[in-house]
């Protein structure tokens, strides 16, 4: 694991010959969503722009980066802002398999309605938790042998617009994989020292 860290890097030139199945996505994206979430109430949601026809309609929104196009697939990472309404379906399972109380369940379920009458708490979670699972595709990707891109510049409001995507959900980032066609743009890492702050 700690090699595929060392290697995944931000590949922007994809061959745009190579393909991913849909069976192949499906797995990277299972992978992707068994990342951590507060009160395991998974935030996340993804949008599959699938074949070239979908990946141009996206390409003016992104700022007509030619990787859209060239990626074998995009993933758009969603984070929900409904996240709550999950509840039930997260904890009455574990309920029924006798591996949490109702009790326990109820007390949950009261500590996250509780947090979700915040609206700016809904929002940063959405934003954190769907954060982790797409750090988790990238990795997954790379450990399958593809290469992905993390974008943040897209036209958010376009593609909530273009791509039908209800009000629950806020787009986080579009994520590009593939094949990459030539190697990634180095990058410096600053110090860790200077990145850390222990406290003893």
């Amino acid at each position: 694991m700690l090699s595929i860290i060392e290697q995944r890097q931000s590949v922007r030139k994809y061959d745009p010959n190579a393909s991913i199945s849909k069976e192949q996505l499906t797995k990277l994206l299972q992978l992707a969503g068994k990342a951590p979430s507060a009160w395991n109430l998974q935030h996340w949601h993804f949008v599959v722009i699938y074949g070239k026809e979908a990946q141009q309609k996206l390409l003016p929104i992104a700022y007509n980066q030619q990787q859209i196009v060239d990626a074998s697939a995009v993933v758009a990472v969603l984070g929900d802002l409904e996240a709550n309404k999950k509840t039930d379906a997260v904890y009455d399972q574990l309920v029924a398999e006798g591996k949490i109380t109702k009790e326990v369940k109820e007390t949950l379920a009261k500590q996250i309605e509780q947090a979700y009458t915040n609206s700016q708490y809904a929002r940063d979670a959405a934003f954190s938790n769907a954060s982790l699972a797409a750090m988790q595709f990238m990795l997954a990707a790379k450990a399958e042998g593809f290469d992905t891109c993390a974008i943040g510049g897209f036209d958010t409001q376009a593609f909530v617009e273009a791509f039908n995507i209800p009000k629950r959900y806020v787009p986080v980032m579009l994520i590009t994989v593939g094949k990459a066609s030539a190697p990634a743009h180095p990058s410096y890492r600053l110090p860790i020292n200077e990145l850390t702050t222990w406290v003893e």
